[in-house]
């Protein structure tokens, strides 16, 4: 059979961006020691500052080849399954983005158009999901839900935000942003502005940043302030903290 000159031509293209599609060397040998692997992630408080810097190196890697090409086949032929009870752009867009531009492939569903409607319990939810997917990525309103869900679940929760609990994966990205950005944490005066009571963001990110050396500004009506079992864990780790009501007494001195 003969070729046109023009699929001929097409089959070194294919060969090269296929090539490009490979997982690094790099990325290999630091997923090889990952203490992420098939761990649930529900705190941010589970994982220690070597953890951190393990995954802030990955996510460093990848980020430098998804750049480069686009995407690369470190997933390829895993399912993520997502799961959100409450609206979402961000979060569950990002996550999708990112399981697709891994090579990996994403079922979604959400509460209002899935069976909860019919009165379907969480457990039950999650073990459905477990047959489909080698992961689920789940949004509560209600704290605690994501532990309840790895309770019954065959495969990694990740928790994307359990109500006025925790978002840890949103801690992972605002640390590893600064890092980026400043070339480090350490040194640095962060300022916490808004709802600290109920905000999850900011009380998975808190429970990172003392594990640095920092200075934390929180600046909240008073009716808003973090809660007392947070800020003790910061005092206990040493963190200097302030609290205050007007933004503008710190904003000058904040880095962050």
């Amino acid at each position: 059979m003969e070729h046109s000159a023009s699929s001929t031509a097409v089959v070194p293209a294919q060969v090269a961006a296929a090539a490009a599609r490979e997982v690094p060397s790099v990325i290999s040998r630091i997923l090889n020691n990952s203490p992420f692997s098939h761990r649930h992630i529900l705190s941010s408080k589970q994982f220690d500052r070597n953890e951190l810097h393990t995954l802030f190196s990955l996510a460093h890697e990848m980020r430098t080849q998804v750049e480069r090409n686009g995407a690369i086949d470190l997933l390829h032929g895993k399912v993520m399954c997502s799961m959100f009870y409450e609206p979402s752009t961000r979060t569950s867009c990002s996550f999708q983005a990112a399981m697709l531009r891994l090579g990996g492939t994403v079922v979604g569903a959400d509460g209002s158009s899935s069976s909860v409607v019919k009165g379907e319990t969480l457990a039950d939810t999650v073990r459905t999901l477990g047959c489909y997917g080698d992961l689920i990525v789940l949004r509560h309103p209600a704290p605690g839900s994501a532990a309840t869900a790895a309770k019954f679940s065959k495969v990694p929760i990740i928790n994307a935000g359990d109500g006025v609990g925790e978002h840890p994966t949103q801690a992972f990205l605002d640390v590893y942003t600064i890092r980026e950005e400043l070339g480090t944490v350490n040194g640095l005066t962060i300022t916490l502005v808004g709802d600290l009571k109920n905000g999850r963001t900011v009380h998975s990110l808190v429970k990172l940043l003392a594990y640095y050396h920092v200075t934390l500004n929180l600046v909240s009506p008073p009716s808003l302030r973090m809660p007392e079992e947070v800020k003790a864990e910061l005092i206990k780790a040493g963190i200097a903290i302030n609290e205050l009501t007007d933004l503008n007494e710190v904003i000058a001195e904040s880095d962050v």
